[in-house]
Formats: structure tokens, C-alpha cells, sequence
């Protein structure tokens, strides 16, 4: 009886490991490594990019809400398109998103692929 509570405590204890950090693009409820902080992308707050293949009077945004954890801290922030935000001791930039919005798609449709890029301080 046991050995049959130890596996049954350890297969549970294996499903509660913390999600990988990764390098490069990732999607929403995913974690980044970006030289410094570790990014996880929570949800889509705006994207209201042109469609790929319009010419529009406005470029349009994506604002990306995102838990960013370093060493002992987590805090939420909103990250706008290619516009720097001061966390600790240097710059995150939302860099990319991907795939290009389409035409005729809602705005509703999001983005499945974000990526980052931190500017560490002096």
C-alpha cells in the first residue's frame, strides 16, 4: 500500500513542475528566456495591426499583457509593439508578433507567437 501512495504522490507532484523557459518566440501561457527576465505572455490586449497586404493611414499596435519574473519578483505589464518598458535594470521590448494579421480576419483573432528582447543596465 505504500509503494502504490508514493507513485501516486509522485505522478502527481510531476504534473506541478513550473513550464520551461524557452529562447526565442513563444505563445500566450508560455515562459521566454530573454537574457535576464523570464516573459510569459497572459493575453492579447489589443491588435489592431493593418492587415498583411493593405495599405492603411494608421500602422495600427499590439499591447500585450505579460507576467515578467526575475530572480525573487513577478509583476504584470502591458507591452506595447516595439516600444521599450523599464523593468529592474534594463529595457523589454516586445520585438515581433506573428503570424501577420489578415484581411477580412476578426479583430478577435490573435497572434500565436510573441518575441522579446531585453537590454540589460550597466
Amino acid at each position: 500500500m505504500g509503494d502504490r501512495l508514493a507513485m501516486v504522490v509522485i505522478a502527481a507532484l510531476a504534473g506541478c513542475t513550473a513550464p520551461k523557459a524557452v529562447e526565442g518566440p513563444v505563445g500566450l501561457g508560455q515562459l521566454a528566456y530573454v537574457g535576464g527576465p523570464r516573459v510569459m505572455p497572459e493575453r492579447v490586449i489589443e491588435d489592431s495591426r493593418c492587415p498583411a497586404g493593405r495599405t492603411c493611414v494608421w500602422a495600427g499596435r499590439v499591447v500585450l499583457r505579460a507576467i515578467v519574473y526575475g530572480g525573487a519578483w513577478s509583476k504584470p505589464v502591458d507591452l506595447v509593439l516595439g516600444v521599450p518598458v523599464d523593468i529592474a535594470d534594463g529595457k523589454l521590448t516586445l520585438v515581433a508578433v506573428t503570424p501577420a494579421r489578415l484581411a477580412g480576419r476578426s479583430a478577435r483573432t490573435h497572434p500565436s507567437r510573441f518575441a522579446f528582447a531585453f537590454q540589460g543596465g550597466l
